[in-house]
């Protein structure tokens, strides 16, 4: 018997669609409530358990990062193979508790084992997400609706921040002697179980959300999958491992494929070993390395097991140039992210409740309306010009520098204060483009795929922003310079890698217009079976 969704599918655009929208924002914030919190818990957590600056950059990012990039794929599958609102909620669900577990942590170890956790189920939110809105409202509102719920994640971070300083500082000051306070919980834990515990019943309610019928907003009937977690199944295999290549072998692939496998393992290793001799940091490559080998692995397999999607993804210069010079202005964000509050913290010799309150209605307010207008103009100039959301990501770069160089060169705290907030502005703008410009470049059945993969190059710039910050600051200190100014000048040289996005977009001004006019022409091409409703 069908569901409801089957006998009454939801309507495009609408009131109920705009409700769906908000419920996923709340979503998205608790999502990053959760992933942020850590930065300004940093200096309570290095003095608590005796760790570095670089292993704080690996519990922000690659702890995070790799296992929220690797499962983002086989989940990315998921979403695009069965009910998304049941997978953001069942996602929500896990990563509140591994929050909520960070709170018990008494190691670095256990803290680095629940990062992971976090990691894991929050992967399970954003493809699904893209793809839901992506049905909901039409394409001509794409960049404004998905900029609209990505502005989730500075309302996130900002609320994490705020939360996380006014707790820390609220129970040391109720409990100055740990031994006394409830459960002898530091105010670092405290915080992690405040913030963790309410996603639990934020869970229930997006259960109660109805599923728009997939491909509805551009007329593409897109079949039911008959086999939805077997198709995920495999698409994990791919990418955990050493599953991958038994999944390879399963797909048939030929020997030279297998070659090139093992060949590229060889030089992941081989470069994962000599970054651990230069840093002696043996977690933050291992974990980079297994992450950089399941990536390859699942593109080869991709090949092999779906060669429509494949064609789309990565036989188009303006996918991968989308998804990789978009994506690769994310180092620079999650450094700052990571290392903002504790640089003020540093610099200003501020409270933890200062810095929240300030850093996280900045990231809050900057960001939402940074990301919120960003999207809007790109959707507005998309009739003008087919390159309207390029042209806001170069935007943003060319005015990020300078801003961002003004805020960590000023001595003067307000001035800092005022440059953070336009930096949140300029930094965030072009989120919402990037998400519509690689949704628009593939089919409907394939948004959540490659929006994972779009996330996965977003958080190679979350693996190495703050580890890296972290490890130069830890190299000047040791120096003899002081810790301030150690982070303040790492912070300044991880600027340069904003190069990389400017140089990708440029090319991709040529190559967009070309590969949006001809999508469906290429999928057919690739063998994709289309069927237009009327």
């Amino acid at each position: 018997m069908p569901n409801r969704e089957e006998r009454d599918p939801p309507a495009v655009g609408g009131r109920y669609a705009g409700y769906v929208t908000g419920v996923l924002v709340v979503v998205y914030i608790f999502n990053f409530i959760d992933r942020q919190i850590v930065t300004i818990l940093a200096e309570e957590i290095k003095a608590d358990i005796g760790i570095s600056d670089a292993q704080i950059g690996f519990l922000y990012g690659t702890a995070f990062a790799v296992f929220y990039a690797l499962f983002g794929i086989p989940l990315g599958k998921l979403a695009d193979t069965w009910t998304r609102k049941n997978l953001i909620a069942i996602g929500l669900g896990f990563w509140s508790l591994m929050t909520a577990l960070s709170g018990t942590a008494r190691s670095f170890a256990a803290l680095a084992s629940y990062r992971v956790g976090v990691g894991i189920g929050e992967a399970s939110a954003t493809p699904a997400a893209f793809s839901m809105l992506s049905d909901y409202f039409p394409p001509r509102l794409r960049a404004t609706v998905l900029g609209i719920y990505s502005s989730g994640i500075y309302i996130g971070a900002g609320i994490g921040i705020f939360l996380g300083g006014w707790i820390v500082d609220g129970w040391n000051a109720a409990y100055p002697d740990p031994g006394l306070a409830p459960f002898g919980l530091r105010g670092w834990q405290a915080a992690y179980l405040a913030v963790g515990l309410p996603g639990l019943l934020l869970a229930v309610w997006v259960f109660a959300l109805r599923e728009p019928r997939r491909g509805q907003s551009e007329g593409i009937v897109t079949a039911k999958h008959p086999h939805p977690f077997r198709a995920t199944a495999r698409e994990l295999m791919a990418v955990l491992p050493p599953f991958t290549l038994l999944s390879l072998a399963r797909e048939k692939a030929s020997g030279n494929v297998m070659r090139r496998n093992l060949a590229g393992a060889l030089v992941i290793a081989l470069a994962a070993w000599g970054l651990i001799e230069l840093t002696a940091d043996p977690e933050q490559w291992i974990a980079l390395g297994i992450g950089a080998y399941a990536a390859f692995s699942w593109i080869q397999s991709l090949g092999l097991r779906d060669p429509p999607t494949f064609a789309m993804m990565f036989r188009s210069p303006a996918f991968v140039l989308a998804a990789v010079g978009f994506s690769s202005m994310s180092l620079v964000a999650y450094a700052f992210g990571a290392w903002s509050p504790p640089y003020f913290i540093r610099m200003y010799g501020i409270s933890a409740t200062e810095a929240g309150l300030v850093l996280g209605g900045s990231y809050a307010v900057g960001g939402w309306l940074g990301i919120t207008v960003g999207g809007i103009l790109s959707d507005r100039l998309k009739s003008r010009t087919v390159n309207a959301r390029v042209y806001v990501g170069l935007v943003a770069i060319v005015f990020t520098v300078p801003l961002t160089l003004a805020l960590l060169l000023t001595n003067h705290l307000v001035w800092a204060y005022v440059f953070n907030f336009v930096v949140s502005m300029f930094a965030s703008c072009w989120i919402g483009a990037a998400a519509s410009t690689v949704n628009d470049l593939v089919m409907p059945r394939m948004r959540a795929t490659a929006s994972a993969f779009y996330i996965l190059m977003a958080t190679v710039g979350l693996a190495l922003g703050p580890y890296m910050v972290g490890e130069v600051s830890d190299v000047l200190t040791a120096g003899g310079m002081q810790a301030s100014e150690a982070l303040r000048s790492s912070l300044m040289l991880s600027i340069l890698s904003l190069v990389i996005p400017l140089v990708l977009l440029l090319l991709l001004l040529k190559r967009l217009g070309p590969a949006e006019a001809t999508r469906i022409e290429r999928a057919r091409a690739a063998g994709e079976v289309i069927s237009e409703s009327e």
